[in-house]
């Protein structure tokens, strides 16, 4: 599969997620810069990665939704290309429109950056068929703004239409609703999360879980 990653200023996680689509679908992803106004053609998979894009200013990914190249990034997901946003890409990805709420400041105020448990809510998709339903699996995060929001019609879309991607296992670090860390859009072809699997894919970090998204996802 032909993957992008677009890079913002301010983007730190991004030679991990570089590194990783690399390692697990057998070549090297394109490097797409926000300034850039056209994708490379023929991408099945855009990644947006973590980091601190524009140093969050307004709110955390609202200047990166407003890069030039999200405009298309938007029409990629509109044809069906797989959009795969991880912690400030998440937050690229609710701020731009292509997935529902808003990620506010954790709820206890503070920045958190640990491994957390967390369970695969619906393992029927092309991003986590590799997981077993409900099997609880170890996810670093690292964020101040986490905390997934969104009106209750919102939240009932998503669990009656199994839109919840993953659930907080054991502890909310956040304070998100219903527990939610990540989310997915109609077709269930964009996955927005706030838990970096790409730091989870080497045992030298502590933990493999992380693998058998990307594994899903390019095989």
């Amino acid at each position: 599969m032909k993957a992008a990653v677009i890079i913002f200023p301010g983007s730190n996680c991004d030679r991990d997620m570089i590194q990783t689509i690399a390692n697990h679908n057998g070549q090297q992803p394109e490097l797409v810069w926000h300034a850039d106004t056209k994708l490379p053609a023929g991408l099945d998979v855009i990644a947006l990665p973590g980091g601190f894009s524009y140093g969050d200013y307004l709110r955390s990914g609202a200047m990166a939704a407003r890069s030039p190249i999200m405009q298309e990034v938007i029409a990629a997901a509109k044809r069906g290309v797989y959009i795969l946003g991880v912690c400030n890409g998440f937050q690229i990805l609710t701020e731009s429109g292509l997935l529902p709420g808003a990620l506010i400041r954790n709820q206890n105020l503070k920045f958190v950056c640990k491994s957390v448990s967390l369970k695969a809510a619906n393992t029927d998709t092309i991003f986590t068929s590799g997981y077993h339903q409900d099997t609880s699996i170890t996810i670093p995060v690292a964020h101040h703004d986490g905390n997934y929001f969104a009106d209750d019609e919102t939240l009932h879309e998503l669990e009656q239409e199994d839109r919840i991607a993953f659930y907080y296992d054991k502890e909310n670090p956040n304070g998100s609703a219903d527990n939610i860390a990540g989310i997915f859009d109609t077709n269930k072809r964009i996955l927005g999360m706030m838990p970096h699997p790409e730091r989870a894919c080497d045992k030298a970090t502590g933990s493999t879980d992380g693998a058998a998204l990307f594994d899903s996802l390019f095989h």
